[in-house]
C-alpha cells in the first residue's frame, strides 16, 4: 500500500510541474494571446529592414518569423529594439524571441539560443577610393585610421579584437559603421558576409584587400534561458523546416 501511494504520489508531482512548466512558458503565453512578439533591429539588410515611412520590416528574418507566427496559428508583432538591447529584452520579457543574432558566450549567460540555421564570418570593407589604402588586416591596425563600428554589436567587439592599435570610432544605433565610412568619417567598418554583399551592390563599398575573412559564427534566435519548453519547441520546428527545404528556399531568395 505505501509503496502504491509513494508512486502515486511522484505521478502527481510530475503532472503538476510538468503543468507548471507549460503554464511558465511563452509558448503557454503565446497560443494563449494569440500573438508572437518578436524583437528585431529593422537595420541588419537583408536579414531584418525596416520601411520607416510604414514602420514594417522584410527580410530574411522577418520571413522565418512570420512561417513560425503560420504554424503556431498567431498574429506576429514586430517589437523594436536596437542590438545593445537586444538580450535584455528578451530576458525582460519585452519579447518572446529575436530575430538572427550571432551565438557568443557574453549572450549564452544570459539567454538561451535556437537551433542555428545559417553561419556568419566577419570582413573590412572601405569605400572605393580608398581601395589602394589598405592591404590585409595589419594595414587597418594603424594609429591614425579610422575603423566604425555600432555599440553594442558583434562588431564593435571584433574590431577591438583586431584592431587595438586603431582609432575605433563607435556609433549607437540606427547609426551604423558603413554610413560612417560613405560619410567620410571614417575608414574602414567590419560586417558580415551576409550583409556585404549587399553593401558591394548598393553603396559601390569594397573589400579591403588580402584581408581575410575572420571569426566564422552560427546565428540563430534568441529565446529565454529557462524557458526549455519554447526553446524545444523552436528547435525541433527549425530541424523539420529545414527538412522541408524551407532555410534554403529562404536564403536563395536573398542571395544567401
Amino acid at each position: 500500500m505505501n509503496k502504491f501511494f509513494k508512486a502515486a504520489t511522484i505521478a502527481i508531482m510530475g503532472i503538476v510541474l510538468s503543468g507548471a512548466a507549460n503554464a511558465q512558458s511563452a509558448l503557454n503565453e503565446i497560443l494563449s494571446s494569440g500573438v508572437l512578439k518578436v524583437g528585431t533591429t529593422g537595420d541588419w539588410n537583408p536579414m531584418t529592414v525596416r520601411d520607416p515611412a510604414t514602420n514594417s520590416y522584410k527580410g530574411f528574418d522577418i520571413d522565418i518569423m512570420e512561417e513560425l507566427a503560420k504554424d503556431l496559428g498567431v498574429e506576429i508583432e514586430f517589437v523594436p529594439t536596437d542590438w545593445k538591447t537586444l538580450v535584455n529584452g528578451v530576458v525582460a520579457g519585452q519579447y518572446h524571441i529575436t530575430g538572427s543574432a550571432s551565438v557568443s558566450p557574453a549572450r549564452m549567460k544570459a539567454a538561451g539560443f535556437s537551433e542555428s540555421y545559417i553561419s556568419v564570418e566577419f570582413i573590412p570593407f572601405t569605400a572605393k577610393e580608398n581601395a589602394g589604402k589598405f592591404d590585409g588586416h595589419d594595414a587597418i591596425n594603424q594609429p591614425g585610421v579610422k575603423v566604425a563600428t555600432t555599440l553594442g554589436t558583434s562588431f564593435e567587439k571584433l574590431v577591438r579584437a583586431w584592431y587595438p592599435k586603431a582609432d575605433i570610432k563607435v556609433v549607437e544605433a540606427p547609426a551604423r559603421g558603413y554610413q560612417e565610412v560613405l560619410a567620410g568619417r571614417a575608414d574602414v567598418f567590419i560586417t558580415s558576409n551576409i550583409e556585404g554583399a549587399t553593401l558591394q551592390e548598393k553603396f559601390g563599398v569594397v573589400r579591403v584587400k588580402n584581408a581575410e575573412a575572420r571569426s566564422p559564427t552560427p546565428i540563430a534566435m534568441l529565446l529565454p534561458q529557462t524557458d526549455q519548453v519554447w526553446i524545444n519547441y523552436v528547435n525541433n520546428w527549425v530541424k523539420v523546416k529545414e527538412a522541408k527545404g524551407f532555410f534554403a528556399a529562404n536564403k536563395k531568395k536573398y542571395g544567401l
